[in-house]
């Protein structure tokens, strides 16, 4: 499933140079959680080796991309491919993950995620963590949100999958 050229909005969005990408069947992804891990790992160690502090960068780079790898593992949807491209612009990384999706999750998605402004997302981040639950799926992504000053939306994608896109400004953020 290649991920097609690096969006570029002639109203002034900033140019994202990839970086990496990575595709892989979603069921060898999905066979091991230690997949989310690996593949979050590597990815940083490679984005990584050119920033002020690269060992800082790395480790908030690889927690930030394994909860959203981990958000990735639970689809239900065991047909089709994960793809994953990283591109940066100045302190922003941006991490586009192309997973599939049954339509109830893909609605999920579009919901949680169109709540995550304002004041209200870190409510509802610190709410939901002080309870004793699981951590959710919604609870990952207001984390990404909320502690790592994320900026995450949805983008169209082919077929039965979702494109979560998230912006990333982890350098020089004290964590």
């Amino acid at each position: 499933m290649p991920m097609g050229p690096v969006h570029h909005d002639l109203a002034g969005e900033p140019t994202f140079e990839p970086m990496i990408q990575i595709d892989m069947e979603i069921k060898a992804f999905i066979s091991a959680w230690k997949h989310c891990d690996y593949v979050s790992t590597y990815v940083a160690r490679m984005i990584s080796q050119n920033r002020s502090d690269s060992v800082h960068h790395s480790n908030l780079f690889s927690s930030a991309f394994n909860e959203l790898l981990e958000v990735a593992f639970r689809t239900r949807h065991a047909d089709g491919e994960l793809a994953c491209r990283v591109s940066r612009h100045g302190a922003t990384d941006r991490i586009e993950l192309i997973f599939p999706c049954v339509p109830e999750e893909r609605q999920f998605y579009e919901e949680a995620v169109s709540q995550f402004v304002g004041t209200e997302a870190r409510e509802r981040y610190l709410n939901s963590v002080s309870g004793d639950l699981t951590p959710s799926r919604e609870v990952v992504l207001l984390e990404l949100a909320v502690d790592y000053n994320a900026t995450l939306w949805i983008e169209d994608a082919d077929g039965d999958a979702i494109k979560l896109v998230v912006d990333l400004p982890l350098e020089g953020l004290q964590h």
